[in-house]
């Protein structure tokens, strides 16, 4: 350790005042919820800042899109029932897909405690995912648990994801951020916006 590195942190805990024990990690527990899925509503349209809508099973998912993004002129999608302009599987070059307007793919995890949904990929090209200017992710009510231990049991226990394809993404939300001087620009590193399509 170096000499000045040394003299800095002799300064630090000469001035400590108050020292406090670390947490026993060991007896927390994961937060549960009586009702998951009314729990994760909440959050999406509050914690993570999403659009929401709720369809029951059967449900016409092409008219919901249509209805939600009624001026989109080049959706993308490989999910079954979408009527898309282009499907992230069959692109010959990636950069098709930097003018999507609206990207429609499959979430597999809902999380209540924040608001998350597990992503895998389950398309040719995953730029779907962050380079549409608005996303929406379809999941099932059945596929909501309370929390992240749970949501990471579940893929840990699944045989599907990371076979073809070797990667996963947790979304929650639109993609924003906030710089020095305060100023909110949403889609910065992804989506503008984010629809949470629950179904069921």
């Amino acid at each position: 350790m170096s000499e000045s590195r040394e003299k800095i942190l002799a300064a630090l805990r000469a001035n400590t005042r108050e020292t406090y024990d670390l947490p026993n990690f060991a007896t927390l527990q994961p937060v549960t919820y009586a009702d998951p899925v009314e729990e994760f509503c909440r959050k999406t349209t509050t914690t993570a800042g999403a659009r929401l809508v709720r369809l029951p099973a059967g449900a016409d998912l092409n008219a919901a899109v249509r209805e939600a993004y009624p001026d989109a002129a080049v959706i993308a999608s490989n999910l079954p029932g979408i009527e898309a302009q282009l499907n992230p599987d069959t692109v010959k070059d990636v950069r098709e897909l930097m003018k999507v307007d609206v990207g429609v793919i499959r979430g597999d995890i809902g999380v209540a405690e924040n608001a998350c949904i597990w992503v895998p990929q389950t398309m040719k090209e995953k730029a779907v995912c962050f380079a549409s200017e608005q996303l929406v992710i379809v999941l099932s009510s059945d596929a909501v648990v309370s929390n992240m231990h749970e949501a990471y049991a579940r893929i840990q226990a699944s045989d599907d994801y990371f076979q073809q394809y070797k990667f996963g993404t947790f979304i929650s939300g639109p993609s924003k951020t906030a710089d020095i001087e305060s100023a909110l620009v949403y889609g910065a590193q992804a989506a503008r916006g984010v629809t949470v399509v629950l179904v069921g």
